[in-house]
């Protein structure tokens, strides 16, 4: 095994902590011979409830882990007031609980240069949860930031069968990724002054390059050319430049949808969320990243089925 590399913009290693009136804490699902780990949270209301709601998976950083991105995101209160099921899987480290990556292909760290088959263990968490809790398989969505958005990118392609709609903060693709058996919506954020993931692409840069392979990104803008390409959408996008935003919407067939977001003034963070560590960039309040990509979750079911 490869000695552990953190990665992106790592944050401090925290312990998990249940959230108040929240079931379905610490869970763990072997898959490919490994203990894999993995939070979830259910509303009350949507355990006592008959119908069918929707799933959020929500990939932590590189170095990162559930709870970090729980406390980061703030995805459990979201899905405590508007009442649908929030995971967090963990990706593998040597260390059990730190340092934890996703293998998203050109990065990053132990599961990279391990070759983890997370996305197999991202299809058994979905089954399982499909299985065990009231998911509505039509309005199964990823979000994740930096190394996990890098990972929300390789599901949507992966998983296209399964998955309505993904959503990567701070992250990149790379180029040569195969398109999608499937069209999957998609909204993409990335931060103006970004230097782990830079805006213009080119070889990895922050604290901790050596955890890539050395694959440049392409700019920021290539996450909705590529989408767009898969999705059958227009390939010019509508451009809108605010004060504190700069965004970019294709226009794609119904029921679909592509857009970029690029946060003006920000670096590499969630917007509108907590910082990443003590030396991490300033999410800043220019938006909430949560509350934009909930909205787009749940405007976008997966293509063909009714909102």
């Amino acid at each position: 095994m490869s000695p552990v590399l953190p990665v992106l913009a790592l944050a401090a290693v925290l312990g998990l902590a249940p959230s108040a009136g929240a079931a379905q804490a610490g869970r763990v699902l072997r898959h490919d011979g490994l203990l894999r780990t993995f939070v979830v949270r259910v509303p009350p209301a949507v355990e006592a409830s008959p119908g069918k709601v929707p799933l959020v998976l929500v990939l932590h950083g590189g170095g990162g882990n559930a709870a970090f991105a729980e406390r980061m995101t703030g995805f459990t209160r979201k899905a405590m007031r508007e009442g649908f099921i929030v995971a967090y899987p963990e990706g593998t480290g040597q260390v059990r609980g730190r340092l934890l990556t996703w293998n998203a292909g050109h990065c990053c760290g132990f599961a990279m240069r391990s070759g983890v088959d997370d996305v197999g263990f991202i299809r058994a968490l979905v089954d399982r949860l499909e299985k065990e809790l009231p998911v509505d398989p039509a309005r199964v969505y990823v979000t994740g930031m930096s190394n996990g958005a890098m990972m929300a990118h390789r599901l949507g392609i992966a998983l296209a069968d399964r998955l309505a709609a993904i959503a990567p903060v701070v992250g990149a693709v790379f180029g040569d990724e195969p398109a999608p058996a499937r069209p999957v919506s998609v909204l993409a954020i990335n931060g103006e002054l970004d230097r782990s993931v830079p805006l213009l692409g080119g070889p990895p840069g922050g604290r901790f390059p050596n955890a890539w392979d050395g694959t440049p990104t392409r700019p920021a803008s290539g996450q909705g050319a590529f989408w767009a390409t898969a999705d059958g959408c227009e390939a010019i996008p509508d451009a809108r430049d605010e004060p504190a935003v700069a965004t970019t919407r294709y226009r794609c067939p119904r029921g679909l949808a592509v857009r970029t977001v690029v946060v003006k003034g920000m670096g590499h963070a969630w917007p509108g969320g907590e910082r990443g560590s003590r030396r991490g960039d300033d999410p800043g309040e220019a938006m909430d990243a949560t509350d934009e990509i909930w909205t787009f979750f749940r405007a976008h079911p997966r293509a063909g089925a009714a909102p």
